[in-house]
């Protein structure tokens, strides 16, 4: 297998990442972080990022994107992890965006997911409730039906993005079974309850009272619990992709570190103990690489009818899953040590991307969950 990056791919990573340099540093995002009053991130960034085709990389001609793939969109998310760019492409493009490329038909793709993908909306997928625990058929949210459509009640809980999407994803349950409906985030009786994640991002908890949406606006081109099941599986794949750049830098961080600060008259670095830890750091990035490599290559494969190629699919988006919650986290914690106490402060970068890491090693499913369906998934094979 070749796992070297075509010249295309490799332009599309260097201009990711000239652009994450020059257009939104680390002071970038604090000041959108600060900003109680703002949503985060900056429309006229995300409109840019759509005009360069970003938005739209992974996803078929057919429904207005570019006709790559996931390995494309995971170069583009590992760049933008290593500066904490705060445009939601996890939350818009990997989740919103693939659930209504899956699920809808044309004439959505071109309501609801076109403008999004030329940066002009926004999009979020409300899957999670207060006992899903990353499961996404645990829905208890209703889709009554009703003249000319459904109604929807419930509550839907940590909706990526949903304080500023344009068009909110929603999973109900209907008389026939789950279902996904888009709907417009100013739709009446949908109250959105915005608030601020651990790693400064935003999101939401929703609650549905009655909201009305007409039949043209359920996704049924394909069963809503396999678009979601497999969605998720994306979500978990471009936190893995986003992490891995996020560990990366703060490796970098680390050792530029130790080899500036002085104690005792001497470059910290200097220190056997110290380069031993920072050696585990190294080790542990280069495992979530490896598994990011395989993940970049595998979550495209299988969706259609093939259980091997979907099994081994998911198999390495859990590995890489596991190795994201451990082996990421065991690099945040060694790198704000090694900062010593100035590691511990809002004012230290260090620890933007500490919180950074825990959110990404929560999202779509933490290290537990992945390991036993790792495990669950090899006792099934074996049996």
């Amino acid at each position: 297998m070749d796992f070297d990056l075509s010249e295309d791919q490799q332009l599309l990573r260097k201009t990711v990442s000239d652009f994450r340099k020059s257009r939104s540093d680390i002071e970038r995002f604090r000041k959108l972080r600060d900003d109680a009053a703002g949503r985060g991130w900056s429309p006229e960034l995300w409109a840019e990022m759509g005009e360069l085709g970003w938005l739209g990389v992974c996803f078929p001609e057919e429904a207005g994107g570019l006709g790559q793939g996931f390995l494309e969109a995971a170069l583009i998310l590992e760049e933008l992890g290593k500066n904490l760019v705060p445009e939601p492409f996890l939350a818009s493009v990997i989740l919103g965006g693939y659930a209504l490329s899956l699920a809808g038909d044309e004439g959505q793709h071109e309501r609801f997911l076109a403008p999004a993908l030329e940066g002009e909306t926004s999009l979020a997928l409300a899957w999670a409730e207060a006992h899903s625990r990353f499961d996404p058929t645990r829905v208890a949210c209703e889709a009554r039906a009703c003249a000319g459509g459904f109604t929807l009640h419930g509550d839907k809980r940590f909706v990526l993005n949903a304080h500023a999407a344009d068009t909110i994803v929603v999973s109900a349950n209907t008389p026939d079974g789950l279902a996904l409906f888009a709907l417009p985030s100013d739709a009446e009786g949908l109250a959105r309850t915005p608030f601020q994640m651990i790693d400064g991002h935003r999101a939401a908890h929703l609650k549905l009272e009655g909201v009305k949406v007409g039949a043209d606006q359920q996704l049924k081109a394909r069963p809503a619990a396999e678009v979601l099941a497999r969605t998720l599986d994306y979500g978990a794949a471009a936190s893995v992709a986003e992490g891995l750049g996020v560990a990366a830098r703060m490796l970098e961080m680390t050792t530029e570190y130790l080899d500036t600060r002085e104690q005792f008259g001497r470059k910290i670095g200097s220190f056997q103990a110290l380069q031993h830890r920072a050696v585990d750091m190294f080790i542990e990035v280069e495992l979530l690489r490896s598994l990011s490599i395989e993940v970049m290559i595998r979550a495209d494969e299988g969706g259609a009818g093939d259980e091997d190629e979907d099994g081994e699919r998911q198999a390495a988006i859990s590995a890489a899953k596991v190795q994201l919650g451990r082996g990421g986290q065991f690099v945040s914690r060694q790198a704000v040590q090694l900062h010593g106490g100035i590691g511990v402060t809002d004012e230290a970068d260090i620890g933007l991307y500490f919180k950074r890491m825990q959110a990404l090693s929560a999202i779509c499913g933490d290290a537990m969950f992945h390991a036993q369906r790792y495990a669950g998934r090899r006792d099934a094979s074996a049996a």
